[in-house]
């Protein structure tokens, strides 16, 4: 289904609690493919951020609150007054700054491998990745996205979930990716430190091996938000989603049916 440019599904019982599953940059919905088994219990709306998958690209140059409106846009016209977000990466990003500017229809808050503010050597390295993509193209990022993703065990063994995700990654257009890799490195101010605070409840996740995202950020991000779970996942890195589901959906599963239900 498409709602002005936006390309969305929605999945579940119609009475139940919704659930939204927001995707990281240079993916698609498809992400959460992995997921979506787990949540049968749940309305599940997913959807392809600006210029990602199947929705239209942006107008100009985009900010993290645009992405965040998009999702307010999309719940409108569903007729969604409340629920709960679910955001990986850039996502993560992206429900936490709806949950800033939408408090009262943000139910739950879920935090995936997402960023707090930044080293200045580890914003010099994304700054790097930036102007190699805006030179380049996906193409000049992708390989060592995958290795900074996925563990030496999971890039040796699964070949398939390597080539799906490089279709992903590959599928952008250049001067997009660009506009929409900017938010991932600057659109992190926008979030730190919130005032007032994010008060409802709340879960973050990462991998003890994703160093772009890494357990220092998450707990940083806890810190922020009163009574926010903390998991950290050992012997994984970015994509722990798509290479050991169980040990994201489980805590994640559980979290929302403690809260929702």
């Amino acid at each position: 289904m498409i709602f002005n440019g936006t390309s969305y599904d929605v999945t579940g019982p119609e009475d139940a609690p919704t659930v939204v599953l927001i995707h990281g940059l240079g993916l698609t919905r498809a992400v959460w493919q992995w997921l979506l088994p787990d949540l049968t219990k749940f309305r599940v709306l997913t959807y392809d951020l600006i210029g990602h998958g199947e929705t239209a690209p942006p107008e100009g140059d985009p900010s993290l609150k645009d992405l965040a409106d998009q999702l307010a846009a999309l719940l409108d016209h569903l007729q969604i007054d409340k629920a709960a977000i679910v955001g990986f990466s850039l996502g993560g990003m992206i429900a936490r700054r709806f949950a800033q500017d939408d408090r009262d229809r943000t139910t739950a808050l879920v935090v995936l491998h997402s960023a707090h503010r930044r080293s200045e050597k580890a914003q010099g390295a994304i700054l790097f990745r930036v102007a190699q993509a805006e030179e380049h193209g996906p193409e000049a990022t992708v390989e060592l996205a995958l290795q900074r993703w996925y563990t030496e065990a999971a890039q040796a063994s699964r070949p398939d979930l390597m080539d799906l995700t490089r279709s992903w990654i590959l599928a952008n257009r250049r001067e997009i990716y660009v506009k929409l890799y900017r938010i991932l490195a600057h659109g992190v101010e926008e979030i730190v430190a919130p005032n007032p605070p994010i008060t409802v409840p709340t879960l973050v996740l990462t991998g003890d091996e994703d160093h772009g995202n890494n357990p220092e950020m998450s707990a940083a991000i806890a810190t922020e938000i009163p009574r926010a779970r903390l998991v950290i996942l050992k012997g994984l890195r970015h994509m722990a989603l798509a290479e050991d589901p169980p040990a994201v959906n489980r805590p994640v599963l559980d979290f929302l049916t403690e809260v929702l239900t």
